[in-house]
């Protein structure tokens, strides 16, 4: 979500009047500050405001604020046509924030204080009722929980998209054989669409991750207060209905005191760059000159300030630096929670900035790694080459005599023999003939020079998660069904808000 954009507004004739202008700061008399007999110390107000960042929430917290309202009318603790007062003077501030019309002041430390502040602006002292039963403490966690059942879906959606893109350039290179590596070391021939699709089936972990995740973000704090409950009659679940939040917390210093919720999107967003740099390291070596596998698309490049010749994977790079900033926040956090008696601590502010940046570097990374993905060129002649080299079908040979009534430890050895001669020779294994096979066991026939071809290897993984041709083939009509579904799925949710 983008910050609104700010203006500078006049000053209300309200404050001027009601707050008199009597701080070190030239702000007016909190609205905490009836036991306070010295001014807020203006270093203080500014290293503890966090209203420049928290006020993203502004959407969040009128939601919430509302559903208080109506909640706080049903208790009759407000009449209706307070109510509706409150209600409308919301939307005003919703609306005025919206078209940058709204001045956040440092003053009002946070964004609950601002837009409380402003209410009271228009509409008068009822303004203060709104704030009944309730305390920023369980607000807060509440803004917080809104704001990230929102983010969990726009990010599985992403998500989404970027499995969408690898599944299109799997189609587009079905057939491509490429060398599979362990060590980075060339091991055993596999199909482009086998490894595309690897990373499809992390991409759905990760939303599974997050899904699971928000079971837990999405339980209603509000009724908390500041860490005891409320003394007034106040129907949770009813306001837990108006917010669509299918449970409430049942305790309430844990329902004010505890970010694990934070904690947990930050884990599954940690584990999604993890993933996005391992994928970053590849693109950084295929588009090398070295492996020369893939040709990154020129508008996701850079070029050298010194030498005309060179073309940067910048993207990948970059993607794989921001990795480390993501899990810095998500021990940051957990930094910040491990030492924090129960209830409320004002440490607990510091979860907001790390929470933030994480989210929308994940989804930055996530969009832009889509359209890259979609772009990608792949060059089969080099991933061929690759593949004729390195002894990668020595497995397919051991693997024959194991066929043949050969033990697979002594199989193995004697194909590690074969390959330490080949080496010795400067032959490849494609090289060799039938008789040079049977100089190191007399189990090898003629049919086992059948085995070794790139495509043979790949068809004899002819197993569920295999790389043979068909089994992938299946994969990709599995996925085109499954990601069709999701995207249609994502479509109906976003309609229905």
């Amino acid at each position: 979500m983008k910050t609104p954009r700010t203006r500078t507004a006049p000053k209300s004739s309200f404050l001027k009047s009601s707050h008199p202008s009597t701080s070190l700061t030239g702000q007016g008399k909190k609205l905490w500050g009836g036991r306070f007999q010295e001014n807020t110390n203006l270093l203080v107000e500014q290293f503890t405001a966090s209203v420049d960042f928290d006020r993203r929430l502004y959407p969040y917290d009128i939601q919430g604020s509302i559903a208080h309202c109506r909640t706080l009318e049903r208790a009759k603790i407000i009449s209706k046509k307070e109510c509706r007062l409150i209600i409308g003077g919301l939307i005003q501030v919703q609306k005025e924030i919206e078209s940058g019309k709204h001045q956040w002041r440092s003053e009002d430390e946070d964004v609950h204080m601002s837009i409380e502040r402003r209410l009271t602006q228009i509409i008068g002292p009822i303004g203060g009722k709104l704030h009944t039963g309730r305390s920023r403490n369980d607000q807060v966690t509440l803004d917080l929980r809104l704001y990230l059942r929102d983010a969990v879906q726009s990010l599985t959606q992403d998500l989404t998209t970027l499995q969408h893109s690898f599944l299109l350039v799997a189609k587009r290179y079905q057939r491509v054989i490429m060398p599979g590596y362990t060590h980075l070391q060339r091991a055993q021939p596999v199909l482009f669409a086998h490894h595309a699709l690897a990373y499809v089936e992390m991409l759905q972990r990760d939303k599974e991750r997050l899904q699971d995740a928000l079971s837990r973000i999405n339980t209603m704090p509000l009724g908390s207060g500041a860490l005891a409950g409320t003394n007034y009659p106040l129907d949770r679940t009813y306001t837990a209905s108006l917010l669509k939040f299918p449970k409430i917390t049942e305790n309430s210093l844990d329902g004010v005191s505890d970010r694990d919720y934070v904690l947990e999107v930050l884990n599954g967003c940690a584990i999604i760059m993890m993933h996005l740099s391992r994928l970053s390291e590849e693109l950084i070596l295929w588009a090398s000159q070295e492996f020369r596998f893939a040709n990154l698309p020129d508008g996701f490049c850079t070029g050298s300030s010194m030498m005309p010749q060179k073309k940067n994977p910048d993207i990948p790079e970059l993607v794989r630096g921001k990795t480390g900033r993501v899990y810095g926040h998500l021990i940051g956090v957990l930094t910040t929670l491990k030492g924090l008696p129960l209830s409320y601590n004002r440490d607990l502010q510091e979860d907001k900035v790390p929470l933030f940046d994480t989210i929308e570097t994940v989804t930055a990374s996530l969009k832009i790694y889509a359209e890259l993905i979609a772009q990608l060129t792949i060059s089969e002649p080099a991933m061929a080459e690759s593949v004729g080299h390195g002894f990668l079908l020595a497995t397919e040979l051991a693997d024959y005599l194991v066929l043949k009534g050969v033990p697979f430890r002594e199989s193995h050895h004697i194909v590690g023999r074969l390959v330490a001669d080949c080496l010795s020779t400067g032959k490849d294994l494609a090289q060799l003939t039938a008789a040079d096979l049977r100089k190191f066991s007399a189990a090898f026939g003629a049919d086992a020079l059948h085995v070794l071809t790139p495509q043979a290897a790949i068809d004899r993984k002819n197993l569920i998660g295999g790389t043979a041709t068909n089994q992938v083939a299946y994969q990709l009509i599995r996925w085109t069904s499954t990601l069709k579904k999701e995207i249609g799925k994502s479509k109906r949710t976003v309609r229905s808000r």
